[in-house]
């Protein structure tokens, strides 16, 4: 049985003194016993602080990004290798705000999981529609498309990649698809993946659109919703504690 994985997106969220608060309440609330895999997406500076925090525990360590660059002339970007120097287990590519606010097209998220899988990072790969999409009855075909040049990019190297599910309406709108919506489209990815891979069962899909303490456990019910990309949940350790719990 695949374990589930809960990773919280921090967003560009956090202090010295919030984090280490946060870390330390989800670490004391978690105690030895932990059901799902975890990680926590932090903004870049901090990496050095919550890689301390979280040495030997059983939280991994993700960032925002990965640049499509492996080195040079580049300013603020930051390469896999940068990342690996401070035991990032797995990068988020292709936000839809990574989409939406930075250009990143589906060529550029396709490159981005090239360069953490030649890292040994687990890239966490989101897709998903804007409103305009799913009432245009675009939904299928838009997730697939951004998918596919995931796949074409990355080849039979596509079974060790994260997809996260995160429809645009949803995320921080307090809208959330129902868990029926969620899984009608994590079935399709999960069908795309398979004739993309024999090894497609060992792909986490993860929902990503306002998944929170209320709503979690009916989510992570679905057959095949595998886990979550928390955003503002994972900021308060009660509900995100409460949501790494619906994964028992």
């Amino acid at each position: 049985m695949m374990k589930k994985l809960i990773a919280g997106n921090w967003k560009m969220n956090g202090s010295l003194a919030a984090n280490d608060k946060l870390l330390k309440d989800i670490l004391a609330g978690l105690g030895q016993q932990a059901s799902c895999q975890i990680a926590v997406g932090v903004p870049a500076v901090y990496l050095a602080q919550c890689q301390a925090l979280l040495a030997g525990t059983k939280i991994d360590l993700a960032s925002q990004d990965i640049s499509t660059h492996e080195v040079g002339a580049y300013t603020g970007e930051i390469s896999g290798a940068m990342l690996m120097d401070f035991g990032v287990r797995y990068a988020i590519v292709g936000h839809s705000e990574r989409r939406q606010y930075h250009g990143e097209t589906d060529e550029v998220v396709a490159l981005k999981a090239q360069r953490a899988l030649g890292c040994g990072i687990t890239p966490i790969v989101c897709v998903g529609e804007t409103l305009a999409e799913r009432e245009a009855g675009q939904t299928d075909e838009v997730v697939k498309r951004q998918l596919a040049a995931v796949i074409h990019a990355n080849g039979h190297c596509i079974s060790e990649v994260v997809v996260a599910y995160e429809p645009v309406w949803a995320i921080g709108t307090g809208k959330t698809a129902t868990p029926e919506m969620a899984q009608q489209v994590h079935a399709v990815l999960r069908a795309q993946l398979k004739a993309a891979s024999e090894h497609a069962d060992r792909i986490k899909l993860l929902y990503g659109g306002s998944m929170n303490a209320a709503n979690a456990a009916s989510l992570l019910a679905q057959p095949d919703i595998d886990g979550g990309l928390i955003g503002g949940a994972a900021l308060k350790a009660q509900d995100f504690l409460t949501i790494i719990a619906a994964t028992a």
